[in-house]
Formats: structure tokens, sequence, C-alpha cells
């Protein structure tokens, strides 16, 4: 698999760096060269019009008059080669975009990715505890999609765990499969950016949301329906027989030569007259797509061309080739109607199209055509790319933290985890690691000073199992889980909008706690301090009767707290309640091991710095 090329994030940089050297260099002699088209193109076009000139002045002398042509036919040739030459640069700068965000990536740099913070909810299980949106979260640094329905479709994912051994292995199938295939995971990133910055800021992502309903509108309009009829088709050929019968008849001097014109006229008039209407009725529906629907097509002609081998991803590409041709050819041709309906608004193009082509009823009946066809797979479509979108962002996160390996997902009826070397991904190589194993049923109180390490090490073990439990690479030496409910409670905050104090918005939280633990099969609890807004002995009583009264559900739990005394539910509950810490040393400095060890912490700090603050 090509992420274990890169052993490490230096290693990545280099080869980012590289691709970004390369494509700079390629695009620096492309424009050296559009410069050279430019001015070929001027120095032919202008001979040409020397030539013109010079034969008018020689009497039209038919040597100056093919002088002229052939270096028309030159500058033909040079346009067509410097158009192409504009569509290698943009290609290329796109490209560009795409490596220089992620060499900022593995140096650190998150600015240029979205945040989701719009994803952010403080009630739900376990989002806004985990840090899985907002600024340097875990979306943060997973989100790499060219969609909008891709970027909301990762929110879900991150947001509501997989529920087996087995959707968890086919859907690392296939990140592992897009993590290897780096090239086609950066030509779909470039074909679906919507600015070319230098990736100096976020890119525009295609408004999945914005195409379903323009085309939910597009499908559900009532347009004509006479025109999609057998009987008017007839018509229709009829009346352009006659005309050209006309037109010929005309030219054989059997008829006037007024008879066709008026007749083209009439036919004219009564074609546009019949289907305004409804010309522009879908003019007003799909003139929202034209911003999206161009890259639209080519992301999906991208995904058709992927040589996919993992169960998922081969689905999805099966899925989008269903129903007449598939989503390239329904939105292809839903483009060429959006083009059809540009060239209309040539003046002289609308009347001679109508008079010679009947064009806006043929137009019409090419949409009726398309609605009837394709309409009910659009949906299922768009859904598809979305998915792929987000695998596509997890393959990348992939390839970009080669140091990760796989969790081991098991199917038992019982909490399960086991980890070794265990640490957070935010923190990267600086982190400390610590081995924990966590057994169904049983409790595990987490005593030590402020900042050894107590909520790192909570949202270590919550952040990685997250990434479990979708597929993705986790941060340990080895981990192994088992399938279970997660809910958490570490960020509680007051509601002042609301009248909710901090006290009563903590009581709401355990109450929503309590509920989901009813309703799950088995739950994974992990609380930082219990009843914060209370005082100390109020704090102690309720946090226990809290404890005792969960205990009874089937759940498993991982608590932080400052409060040595409820440590003392270890010899009341024995083989139930466990005892571990995190210890500092103090001397004339504090040291911080950010080691858990079992026991319960001796050592506080928090007199000691304030000690120093004051002799300071």
């Amino acid at each position: 698999m090509a992420n274990k090329k890169y052993s490490t994030k230096d290693e990545l940089a280099v080869f980012y760096q590289a691709k970004v050297d390369g494509l700079s260099a390629e695009i620096k002699q492309l424009k050296k060269n559009n410069v050279m088209y430019v001015t070929s193109e001027l120095l032919t076009f202008g001979l040409a019009i020397v030539a013109v000139v010079v034969s008018c002045m020689d009497g039209f002398a038919a040597h100056w008059l093919m002088a002229a042509l052939a270096m028309l036919a030159v500058y033909v040739v040079v346009r067509r080669a410097d158009v192409k030459n504009g569509r290698r640069i943009d290609r290329r700068m796109r490209l560009r975009t795409v490596y220089d965000k992620e060499l900022r990536y593995v140096r650190g740099d998150l600015s240029c990715f979205s945040g989701g913070s719009r994803h952010k909810d403080p009630q739900h299980a376990f989002t806004f505890d985990m840090d899985v949106f907002g600024h340097d979260s875990l979306y943060n640094r997973i989100d790499r999609t060219v969609t909008t329905g891709g970027g909301d479709m990762l929110a879900a994912w991150l947001g509501s765990l997989l529920q087996s051994g087995g959707e968890v292995a086919l859907r690392r199938e296939a990140v592992d499969e897009l993590a290897g295939m780096e090239k086609w995971r950066t030509d779909f990133m470039a074909t679906g950016l919507r600015t070319v910055d230098g990736g100096a800021g976020k890119a525009e992502k295609i408004d999945s949301g914005e195409i379903l309903r323009a085309v939910g509108e597009v499908g559900g309009m009532r347009i004509a329906p006479k025109a999609g009829r057998r009987w008017t088709l007839a018509v229709a050929a009829a009346a352009l027989a006659c005309f050209f019968a006309l037109v010929v008849l005309a030219a054989c001097g059997v008829v006037p030569a007024t008879l066709p014109v008026m007749w083209g006229v009439v036919q004219m008039f009564v074609v546009i007259g019949l289907n305004s209407k409804s010309i522009h009725d879908i003019s007003r529906a799909v003139e929202k797509l034209h911003a999206n629907l161009h890259v639209y097509i080519n992301l999906i002609r991208h995904i058709g061309d992927a040589d996919f081998s993992s169960a998922e991803l081969k689905r999805l590409q099966v899925k989008l080739a269903e129903g007449g041709g598939g989503a390239t050819a329904s939105f292809g041709r839903l483009s060429e109607i959006l083009n059809s309906l540009d060239r209309r608004g040539n003046f002289i193009g609308l009347i001679l199209f109508n008079m010679f082509a009947l064009s806006d009823y043929f137009l019409v009946r090419r949409f009726l055509k398309w609605q009837r066809e394709y309409m009910p797979q659009i949906g299922e479509w768009v859904d598809c790319v979305s998915r792929i979108d987000a695998l596509a962002a997890m393959g990348t996160f992939r390839f970009n933290e080669p140091k990760a390996v796989e969790a081991d997902v098991v199917d038992a009826d019982k909490v399960v985890y086991e980890a070794k070397g265990l640490y957070h991904p935010f923190l990267g190589d600086k982190a400390v690691r610590n081995d924990f194993t966590i057994a169904d049923g049983e409790y595990y109180i987490i005593t030590g000073a402020n900042m050894a390490g107590k909520s790192t090490f909570l949202r270590s073990v919550g952040v990685n199992y997250i990434l479990a439990m979708n597929g993705l690479p986790v941060f340990a030496e080895r981990l192994r889980v088992s399938v279970f409910n997660l809910f958490t409670s570490m960020r509680t905050s007051d509601d002042l909008s609301r009248g909710i104090s901090y006290f009563n918005a903590e009581l709401l939280r355990l109450r929503q706690l309590l509920e989901s633990c009813r309703h799950a099969h088995r739950t994974l609890i992990i609380l930082d301090e219990i009843l914060k807004g209370t005082n100390s002995l109020d704090k102690l009583n309720g946090s226990r009767l809290f404890l005792e009264a969960v205990a009874k559900l089937p759940v498993t739990g991982i608590i932080a707290t400052h409060d040595l005394e409820l440590s003392k539910m270890e010899d009341e509950h024995p083989g139930r309640f466990h005892n571990w810490c995190f210890e500092i040393e103090l001397a004339d400095n504090i040291t911080y091991t950010y080691k858990i060890t079992p026991g319960v912490a001796r050592n506080q700090n928090a007199t000691f710095l304030l000690k120093g603050i004051l002799k300071s």
C-alpha cells in the first residue's frame, strides 16, 4: 500500500515539496509557451490582414489571397494550441494548490481546511467534548471534500459510529484503497477545486444541496406535456418537411420565393409562442446549476474511470452507472440542455434555429425525456458522489498519518477497549503514550493535579474510538475495541439566553446521559468531573449517588476528578471501581510525567503554583 512508502511526516513533506516544485517549474514553462502562442497569434493574424490588403491593391491577386488563407489557417492551429496550453496551466495550478495544502498540513498548518464549525452541537453525545468539529479539530484534519454533500457526509459519519465490525471492515477497505491511490485522489481534489489560490485559503465547495434543490424543482415541474407525445413529433416533422419542400420548389421556380419565407416566419412564431413559457420555466429552474454542473460532471467521470477493487467503492461506482447510461449521461444531457439555453440567447440564432429546426420545440422535448428517464436516480447519484468524496478525504488522512495503525474491531457482546501506546492524534510526536485496558461494566476513577494530563487522556480514549469505528487509523501501538455506544460529559456550559445556569446544564447533561444509556445495549461513558457547579460535599455525595445509579445499567465508565474522596469507592466496591492517577513531582519546579498509573494521586499543584505567583 502506497502510504507505507513514507514512515514519517518529514518524508511526506519532502514528497509534497517535490510535487509543488515540479508543478511550479512546469507552470513557468507553460506560461512562457503562452507568451509565444499569443505573439504567434498576433503575428499570423496581422500577416493575414496585410495579405488581404495587398491582394485588394493588386487587383485581388490569387496568390495573396492564398497567403492570407494560409496565415489564417496557421492562426487557427496556434489558437487551438494556445487554448490547450491554457488548460494545462489551469490543471497544473489546481494540482499545485492541492499539493501545497497537503504540504501545509504535514507541517502543522490547518488554516486552509474547513473546521466544520457549523456541525458543532453541544448536545451531541460526544462530538463537542471530543473536539470533532471546529478549529484544530478532528474534522479540520480530515476534511478534503470538494462537495458540500461530501463534507456533510463526513460530518455525519464522525458523529454516528458504525454498528458492526463488518461495516468497519468495509469502510476501512475503501479508505485503505484510496490511501494507496495518491494520484487518483489528487486528481479528484484538483477536479473539484473551485478556486485556485495557491492554498492561501479555503476553497469554495460544489454545492450538492443546490444541485439537488434545482434538480428537484426541475423534476417537479409540469412543462408542456404534449410536447413529449408522438403525435406532436409527427406534426413537427411534417411542418419541417413542408418547409424544406417549399424551399426546393422555390429554388426550382415552381412556387414564389415568398411562400417558404412566409411559412418559415409563421412556423417560427408558432414554435416560439407555444414553447416560450416552458423555456422560461426551464431556464429559471436550471440557471442555478451553471456554476456547479460542469465540475460535477467531471467528478463523476473521474469516478467512473477509476479501477476500484474494494467492495464499497465498486458498489458506489456501479450505482453511478445504473439507469440509462448512468449519472454521466444524465448530467451530461442536462448540461447540453443548459448550453442550448445559452445559445438561445443569441437573437439571430433564436430566429434561424426556430425557423429551420423548430429548436424550442425539440429543446422542450429533450428536457421532458431527461425528466422522465433520469429524475428518479438523481438523489441516489448525488449521495454516491458524496460518499466517495468523504471516503477520498479519509483516504488522504490515512496517507498523511503514516505512524497511525489499524484498530482491531471485534464483534463482542461487551465493552472491549485494550490500548497499548495510546496517544492523542493532535499532539503528534511530542505525545506521551499510555497503556490502558477497560473491562466491561467496570469504572475507572482517575485523579491527578491540574494540567497533569487527565482531560487529554480521556479525549485520547474517545477520539481514537471514533477513528476506529469509522475505519480510520488510530494513534497507538495497538488498539483492540468492540462495538458500543459512546457518551461523554466534559464541557458543560451555562446558557444565559435560555436562563440555564451551569449547575442546571450539568443536570440536563447527566439526564441526557442516563436516557442514552437506557436505550443502548452497551455504553462507555467518559466524564471529566461530575457536578462541578456545586460545593465540595454536595458534589461528592451527588457524584457517589450518580455512579452507584449508573452502575446498575449496562455501562462502563472513566471518570476524572479532583475529589480524592471519590477514590474510596474502590474500597466499597472492590473489583468494580478502580483508581488510576496522573502523578506529578514537586520540588523546586513541577515535573509532569503524563503517564497514567494505578492508585490515587498524592500531589496537587494549585497551592504550589499560586504561591509562586504571589511570590513573584
